[in-house]
C-alpha cells in the first residue's frame, strides 16, 4: 500500500472504538484515503459522527506508523494478501451475537515473521483461566506441544496462566503460535509477558486491532476474543471459572459454528467448574491434542487410536470364556464339574479345555483341570 494509504488506514483505526460497522461500510464504499477525509471534516451520517466526533481531531498516523516501523511490524487490511478472508468473514455472520461486536476488523496491526492467513489456515486457539492450577497448566502445555508436532499453530491471548502456557509450549516444541492482543502493539501487557510477547513477535505472530499506545481494558478483552476464536479452527478451553473469558471465547466459538472443546477436571475445582458447565451444554470432551485434530484438521484426518491394555482372555470365543471362567482360581475340576458350573454339555467342554491348554491358559493334572498359576491374579478370575 502507498503511504497516504497506510496513513489512512492508521487513521481509521483510532479513531473509533473497534468494531465499528459503520466506519467499515464508509470505507468500504469510499476507500480509506477518502473516507478518513471525510471523517475528519465530520462529512458522515449523523451516527458516524457520533461515533468518531472524540477522536477526529486526534490525528498520530504518522507516529503510530513510525513506531509500528521500530517493533518491525506492519499493517494488515482487508486488502493486504495475508488477510484471512475466510475466518474473519464469518463475524458478520455469527449466531445470537451483539451487532455492535459481530464484526471483522477494520484493520490489524501485526508483527512478526508468520503470515496471518497461513496461520488461520490451521489452528487452534487453546484458552483458560488466570489462575491455573498445576493440572490446567500441565494439560495446556501437553496440548500445545501435541498440536505443534501436528503442524497445528497455537492461537490463544497472551495472558497469565493458561494462555501463557499454551503460548511458552508451542515456542519450545519449535511451532507457530499466535498472540492476539487487547491492547496496543507496543504495550507489554502483562508487563511478565514481555520477554514472551517480544519472542512470539520475532518467531510467530502478534496481532491487535488497537493502534500502538492503547491500554487494555475489560471491554477490549471481550472484543479481542471475538478475533482468538474467529482465527482458529476450534478452541480448547483448559481451565475456567464459571464467569470468565475463557468462556466468552468459547461462546464466540460456538456462535461462529466452530468446534468448541473443553478439558474435564476434578469435580471439586473451581477453576474446571466453567469447563464442566461447557460439557453440560454440548461441548465436545476432550483428552488430547489428537482429540483436537479431528476437529482442526483436513478432512479425513483422524486422531491415532489411543493404545489399549490387552490380556490373555481378550481373543477366547464365548464358550471358551465360559469355560474357562468356570475353573475356581485355586482348585482343579473335572471335565463333569466343569460341565455343570460352565452350563455347557460334556462333550462339549473337551474341544474349548484343549484350546485353552494350548494357549497356555489351563493346565491338566490326573485328569482334572486348573487354571495355570502365572494367571490365578487376573483381574476378574473366579475365586
Amino acid at each position: 500500500m502507498t503511504g497516504a494509504e497506510a496513513r489512512a488506514w492508521a487513521y481509521l483505526s483510532r479513531v473509533a472504538e473497534p468494531p465499528c460497522a459503520l466506519l467499515a461500510a464508509l470505507v468500504a464504499t469510499f476507500g480509506p484515503e477518502d473516507a478518513a477525509e471525510r471523517v475528519r471534516r465530520g462529512e458522515v451520517a449523523d451516527e458516524l459522527v457520533k461515533l468518531t466526533v472524540a477522536r477526529r481531531d486526534l490525528d498520530c498516523a504518522a507516529e503510530d506508523l513510525e513506531t509500528l516501523a521500530k517493533l518491525g511490524g506492519r499493517l494488515v487490511t482487508s486488502q493486504s494478501a495475508e488477510w484471512p478472508h475466510y475466518a474473519l468473514s464469518t463475524l458478520a455472520v455469527a449466531e445470537e451475537r451483539p451487532a455492535s461486536q459481530s464484526q471483522p476488523p477494520l484493520v490489524l496491526w501485526a508483527m512478526g515473521p508468520e503470515r496471518l492467513v497461513d496461520v488461520a489456515e490451521r489452528a487452534c486457539a487453546i484458552v483458560g483461566t488466570r489462575a491455573a492450577t498445576s493440572y490446567g497448566e500441565y494439560v495446556a502445555g501437553d496440548f500445545a506441544a501435541g498440536l505443534v508436532e501436528r503442524d497445528v499453530a497455537v492461537v490463544s491471548g497472551g495472558a497469565y496462566g493458561i494462555d501463557g502456557v499454551a503460548h511458552r509450549a508451542a515456542l519450545a516444541a519449535g511451532g507457530v503460535t499466535l498472540a492476539v492482543l487487547a491492547c496496543g502493539i507496543d504495550v507489554p501487557y502483562p508487563a511478565g509477558h514481555a520477554a514472551m510477547l517480544r519472542r512470539i513477535g520475532r518467531e510467530g505472530l502478534v496481532v491487535t486491532e488497537y493502534p500502538p499506545g492503547e491500554r487494555p481494558a475489560r471491554y477490549r478483552f471481550l472484543t479481542r476474543n471475538r478475533l482468538v476464536a474467529a482465527l482458529s479452527g476450534a478452541t480448547v478451553v483448559v481451565e475456567a471459572g464459571l464467569r470468565s473469558g475463557a468462556a466468552s471465547t468459547a461462546a464466540w466459538a460456538r456462535s461462529l459454528n466452530r468446534p468448541v472443546c473443553a478439558v474435564p477436571g476434578p469435580i471439586t475445582s473451581a477453576s474446571s467448574a466453567g469447563c464442566h458447565v461447557l460439557l453440560r451444554d454440548g461441548a465436545n470432551l476432550v483428552t488430547r491434542a489428537a482429540d483436537v485434530v479431528e476437529f482442526v484438521g483436513r478432512i479425513g484426518e483422524l486422531g491415532i487410536e489411543p493404545h489399549r491394555p490387552t490380556g490373555p482372555l481378550d481373543d477366547l470365543t464365548n464358550v471358551e470364556r465360559q469355560v474357562y471362567e468356570a475353573l475356581p482360581a485355586r482348585a482343579a475340576r473335572t471335565a463333569d464339574q466343569i460341565s455343570v458350573a460352565a452350563g455347557v454339555p460334556v462333550e462339549r467342554v473337551f474341544g474349548p479345555l484343549a484350546a485353552l491348554e494350548l494357549a497356555g491358559l489351563v493346565a491338566r493334572r490326573n485328569g482334572r483341570w486348573q487354571i495355570s498359576r502365572d494367571l490365578t491374579r487376573l483381574e476378574g478370575v473366579a475365586e
